[in-house]
């Protein structure tokens, strides 16, 4: 069964119970649930998960924030996204680590997460070091029977599926973010969805506008308004070798829970429309 869920952090609540009242005026039952916060704020959203499933809610999946991320600029973000630094490679181990087992013990079966810009050349020796920490974090969770998803954008399709075969780990999968292959300008959403296919395990559901400007962002704006052909993506979502569930992300504007609302409206119409 395909979910509808929306991303916790999308929804900035200090609490699971704050979570859960948004989600219940979104009218969306399910979350993907940011991990960290469980693990570094304890007593705040430690019972998180049972807390949730207690008013009714699913948990789809978690969400791992490796340290250091610094999105100021693409320059920023490429030297300091997912594994890439050495400098905060140990404390992404220890976060992997505890919310592998956080997951484990609370039967949630996936979490996701950015690997990081990974180099485009092969032969790039940053690019080497990259898939052998990406591996690690792979196992850290196979050992706790928990899969991996790295979140698209941050390099083409291309890319990300030789990244894949290198990494050549049963464990892992794609979370497909349309929205970043267009902030990142990374090539069509549509084409590059069918093009890791064969290993996307959950999508988010984002829309954006590209850039006029070379090297910089393009803008996030609210679903069914930007450059994603959210009808050929469907589609292509429908055509999927297998049910993956679908994650409202929003991370800009004021209207948070409205715009949440367009999107789960255009998902849920896509779905009448496909079954």
């Amino acid at each position: 069964m395909q979910h509808l869920a929306v991303c916790s952090w999308s929804l900035r609540t200090d609490s699971p119970d704050a979570l859960a009242d948004a989600l219940a005026r979104c009218g969306i039952n399910a979350v993907q649930l940011a991990l960290v916060p469980c693990i570094e704020h304890p007593a705040e959203w430690g019972n998180a998960i049972s807390r949730l499933r207690e008013r009714g809610i699913v948990v789809v999946s978690g969400m791992l924030a490796t340290v250091g991320e610094d999105y100021s600029t693409l320059e920023s973000i490429e030297r300091t996204g997912g594994v890439r630094l050495a400098s905060t490679w140990a404390r992404n181990q220890e976060l992997a680590a505890a919310t592998a087992q956080l997951a484990s013990n609370n039967g949630v079966k996936l979490v996701t997460l950015h690997a990081g810009f990974l180099p485009h050349d092969a032969a790039n020796p940053e690019r080497t070091v990259m898939i052998d920490r990406l591996r690690a974090i792979a196992d850290i969770y196979a050992a706790r029977g928990v899969r991996v998803a790295f979140e698209t954008g941050q390099e083409d399709a291309n890319t990300l599926s030789a990244a894949l075969a290198d990494i050549a780990h049963p464990n892992v999968g794609v979370n497909f973010d349309p929205a970043n292959m267009i902030l990142y300008g990374m090539g069509d959403p549509v084409a590059a969805l069918r093009a890791l296919a064969p290993h996307v395990w959950q999508i988010h559901m984002k829309d954006a506008i590209p850039t006029a400007v070379p090297g910089t962002w393009g803008r996030e704006v609210v679903a069914g308004t930007g450059a994603v052909d959210w009808r050929a993506f469907f589609a292509a979502v429908a055509a999927l070798p297998r049910t993956v569930d679908l994650v409202i992300e929003r991370e800009a504007g004021p209207t948070r829970e409205a715009d949440i609302m367009v999107a789960a409206a255009l998902a849920r119409a896509a779905q009448k429309h496909t079954h």
